[in-house]
């Protein structure tokens, strides 16, 4: 059996549901700031936050195949089919197929995450989610000796993704991941976030969580995986690779071209709660740092 991830992190620590959802006005009241990284913890403001209608919480996403507007992928993604669903995986496995939700989830078993997860724009949350390790899929369908990379893809749909009637990225998202990576017992297919099943404009039916990486690297609305030889592109990499390189792991010791990365503002703590050393590797660094041993990882960043 393989081993297991144990996080020693509880519910305790989780984001408060009603902050994580309500992303944008805690972002709207930053401000500016927060993008650059300038948020000081001197400044006066109420602690606490006015519980929110469900419609008000749900409207601030990164998924542009919903548009770019940060509420547009909740206006939207009500027009996303995620019944029935099936992806399809393919390249150097010995199974290769078109799987539908239902055979990938046969016989998974299904666990419930509690991951500290930090986005690129400097705030960091716990979020709880629920799914099953990626290995546990790649051996299901066979990894081949000459496999090194895993290769993603998302739905392309403009008729019930009407981003993608634009050509703002190049269609279809991609992600990759090295192997080994992919076969951390961190990296999880996630089906559900707080014991609910993931809404669309998150990522529905099922999407990638890497936490120790930036939240571009958790690809959304899975629907083909590939097991390649050959480092895979990634969208925000050809897009814009001086900002965004294949790897992605938080290194707060590596500035983003337009901000520092080495603190961040956990969501709920207060709107104007203190900034916080930004931890290596989100603050995995036992887990994963030996896959890096020998990099450097201000080339790779």
């Amino acid at each position: 059996m393989a081993h297991r991830y144990r996080s020693s992190l509880t519910w305790d620590d989780v984001t408060p549901e009603h902050m994580f959802l309500n992303r944008r006005q805690i972002m709207a009241g930053a401000g500016a700031a927060l993008g650059t990284g300038l948020i000081g913890g001197k400044a006066q403001a109420q602690d606490t936050l006015e519980p929110n209608t469900f419609e008000e919480i749900t409207t601030y996403n990164n998924f542009y195949e919903f548009g770019t507007g940060k509420s547009d992928p909740a206006a939207n993604a009500h027009m996303l089919t995620t019944d029935p669903w099936s992806i399809e995986i393919d390249g150097l496995v010995d199974n290769p197929g078109t799987y539908s939700l239902a055979d990938v989830l046969d016989g998974m078993t299904i666990e419930e995450r509690i991951y500290r997860f930090r986005c690129v724009e400097a705030w960091s949350m716990v979020i709880p989610w629920n799914g099953f390790e990626l290995a546990d899929l790649l051996n299901r369908v066979g990894v081949q000796d000459g496999a090194q990379y895993v290769a993603f893809e998302t739905l392309v749909r403009p008729e019930e993704m009407p981003g993608q009637r634009r050509n703002i990225l190049e269609w279809p998202y991609r992600e990759g991941l090295r192997l080994d990576e992919a076969m951390n017992p961190l990296t999880l297919m996630a089906t559900g976030i707080y014991g609910r099943t993931i809404p669309n404009q998150n990522g529905a039916p099922i999407r990638l969580v890497v936490p120790w990486k930036y939240g571009f690297k958790s690809i959304k609305s899975i629907v083909r995986i590939t097991l390649t030889d050959e480092q895979p592109p990634n969208t925000w990499n050809m897009l814009i690779p001086r900002e965004y390189g294949f790897y992605s792991n938080v290194n707060p010791n590596v500035d983003h071209p337009r901000w520092s990365q080495a603190t961040e503002r956990p969501i709920g703590g207060g709107l104007f709660s203190g900034r916080q050393e930004t931890l290596m590797f989100n603050g995995y660094e036992d887990e994963v740092a030996h896959m890096y041993e020998g990099m450097d990882l201000s080339v790779h960043y």
